[in-house]
């Protein structure tokens, strides 16, 4: 397919801008695209025409518009979480037969977003609007567990540890400990701690700014998942959740 040269020049001139070079001169532009000075000259300034990078007064060194921060707060206005990953919800539950869930933090809870039913599901208990607490839930844990410290501290004064099983978590001790598990592994389990019978794996969603958007998470039946099993799961789960993440913006 042909591309048109002017264009693709232009657009890599705005990737030439990052993070670590925020600034950039003509000279240095013109090396790094190995282009003629007059003709990045040209480019930059119908950029700077339709505000997609602006010229500093004094140094004369170019960086990024805010046309193009403009442009990407309207993405963001649109972009849904849901229908990004409902996709990936979909393929793994097609894959492993299993639920997936898309759940996000409200208050000190977990808020069941979107659902997504495997063909070998048994589990109905959960539906789109039930809330899960953070401590007995694999989706509870990593939207704790991936929080500011600040706001980690909020969600736990005065936290109410109840029991829903024997394996339930039932002091602030113990929960701290696990979310330090869950740090390290990148994913959390519960194992038949909201649920009799049930295990669930869960991942942390990021977005753009590198924060906690959401958790996603599986959930099986104990009696037809063994431990080798399990694990193999929560690396499809961690998996998936980084290509949600990866479709918003996270790097």
């Amino acid at each position: 397919m042909p591309i048109i040269q002017a264009l693709d020049r232009a657009l890599r001139i705005l990737d030439l801008f990052d993070e670590h070079t925020p600034e950039l001169k003509l000279t240095e532009i013109s090396a790094r695209m190995n282009l003629h000075k007059s003709t990045v000259h040209a480019l930059l300034r119908t950029l700077q025409l339709h505000g997609y990078v602006e010229q500093d007064a004094e140094s004369g060194k170019y960086r990024l518009g805010l046309r193009l921060l403009e442009k990407g707060q309207l993405l963001l206005q649109h972009l849904d979480i849901r229908n990004v990953a409902r996709p990936h919800l979909q393929a793994l539950s097609a894959e492993t037969g299993q639920t997936a869930h898309l759940l996000i933090l409200d208050g000190r809870e977990g808020v069941y977003i979107d659902k997504v039913e495997g063909p070998l599901a048994a589990i109905r208990y959960s539906r789109i609007g039930r809330r899960v607490p953070l401590h007995s839930s694999a989706s509870g844990k990593v939207l704790a567990a991936f929080q500011p410290p600040e706001t980690l501290e909020r969600l736990l004064a005065g936290y109410t540890f109840t029991r829903h099983t024997p394996n339930t978590i039932d002091s602030e001790e113990r929960f701290r400990r696990e979310l330090e598990e869950v740090r390290r592994a990148g994913c959390a389990f519960d194992r038949e701690e909201n649920e009799p019978g049930v295990l669930c794996i869960a991942a942390p969603i990021f977005g753009h700014d590198g924060q906690l958007v959401a958790a996603m998470s599986l959930s099986c039946m104990t009696a037809r998942v063994d431990e080798a099993e399990a694990q193999r799961l929560s690396e499809r789960v961690r998996m998936t959740a980084a290509e949600i993440s990866a479709r918003l913006g996270h790097r």
